[in-house]
């Protein structure tokens, strides 16, 4: 059975840092993803990692202070968290395929129950 559990979220004030962390159990995936989701708002693609490291992507409002890293012999992956704002405020979701990139959340088929991030101005 395949599982992501995500941890590592809680309530920082702006200008600080979090990293979540993404484990996955039951299967090794070569892509996998960061995405949030805040209160009445679509979800929202965050950050990728694809084919094994060879593609990341990053959304432009996280550019430069964001950072998707794995760590293979742990079958995790992390998204570090740097310089966060009051809009950074939502639940992520960790979630995982096979095959190329995708920003579209509809073409994962696992995800985790997620995780609050709470960003106090």
């Amino acid at each position: 059975q395949v599982q992501l559990v995500e941890s590592g979220g809680g309530l920082v004030q702006a200008g600080g840092s979090l990293r979540l962390s993404c484990a996955a159990s039951g299967r090794t995936f070569s892509s996998m993803a960061w995405f949030r989701q805040a209160p009445g708002k679509e979800r929202d693609f965050v950050a990728g990692r694809w084919l094994g490291g060879i593609v990341t992507k990053y959304a432009d409002s996280v550019k430069g202070r964001f950072t998707i890293s794995r760590d293979n012999a742990k079958n995790t992956v992390y998204l570090q968290m740097n310089s966060l704002k009051p809009e950074d405020t939502a639940v992520y979701y960790c979630a995982a395929r096979e095959g190329s990139a995708t920003t579209m959340w509809g073409e994962y088929d696992y995800w985790g129950q997620g995780t609050q991030v709470t960003v106090s101005s």
